[in-house]
């Protein structure tokens, strides 16, 4: 790798590392770097959540604080991230790159379309949140593990989608709610690297460097990042965004 190669994707790397512990879309940022950079789609996809696993620990370290307290619903939740991470990492060991290909920018409009509506997504949480006394059933721990498949498969807004379930889930403040969502993201990528790591090819500079810095990236966003504005973290994200589809579909 040369100098401004290894130079973009560090930055994209902290960068990744922030959104992640804030909101949950970083794979936009680090993904079209790789792609740019000429990786293939799946190595990129694979290198790209492998990296991402330091970073989305070091997130949910970060917000150790609003976890007193939930460890009961963190290991029920918990569990159902871990199936979802396996049987997302196998969906894109098994399917054809082709389909991996074909899906992704579906997945990225997608993506783009929940961060673009996350203040009506907060707003609709904050309206149906459940009374104190009440507790989660089977519906979201099914949704969370959808959300671990989709997480192990590509991942980009998995944070987005947790967020909505737990904040509809769970009678608590957006804080903690945030704090149980790194969590559970951690324990996705972390489950889905482990497959990769065994079965599939991955670009390891490009990996090493994203771990190392979405480390320093999520440490920043953990002490600092509710001092930026959530439009221009999300106009920055959709711009990625874009940019991705356009470079898988050309």
């Amino acid at each position: 790798m040369g100098v401004a190669e290894i130079a973009a994707i560090a930055a994209a790397g902290m960068a990744a590392g922030a959104i992640n512990t804030l909101v949950g879309s970083g794979t936009l940022i680090t993904f079209p770097v790789l792609l740019a950079f000429g990786y293939s789609p799946v190595t990129a996809n694979v290198s790209n959540t492998i990296g991402l696993v330091p970073g989305s620990v070091s997130g949910a370290v970060g917000y150790r604080r609003e976890l007193e307290g939930q460890r009961t619903r963190g290991l029920r939740f918990g569990i159902a991230s871990l199936l979802g991470g396996i049987s997302g990492a196998m969906l894109l060991l098994v399917l054809p790159q082709s389909a991996f290909e074909a899906i992704v920018p579906v997945f990225i409009g997608i993506a783009l379309v929940s961060i673009m509506l996350q203040p009506q997504l907060e707003s609709r949480v904050a309206e149906h949140r459940p009374a104190p006394e009440a507790h989660g059933t089977g519906v979201p721990r099914a949704l969370v593990y959808l959300a671990g498949v989709y997480g192990g498969y590509f991942g980009a807004a998995q944070g987005i989608l947790l967020l909505a379930i737990l904040g509809l889930a769970l009678a608590d403040d957006l804080h903690r709610v945030n704090a149980l969502k790194n969590v559970l993201a951690a324990i996705v990528n972390g489950v889905a690297a482990l497959v990769f790591i065994a079965v599939a090819n991955v670009a390891w500079g490009p990996a090493a460097l994203i771990a190392a810095s979405s480390v320093l990236g999520a440490q920043l966003a953990a002490r600092y990042g509710r001092r930026m504005s959530p439009r221009a973290v999300r106009a920055v994200i959709v711009a990625v965004g874009i940019a991705a589809i356009a470079q898988l579909v050309t």
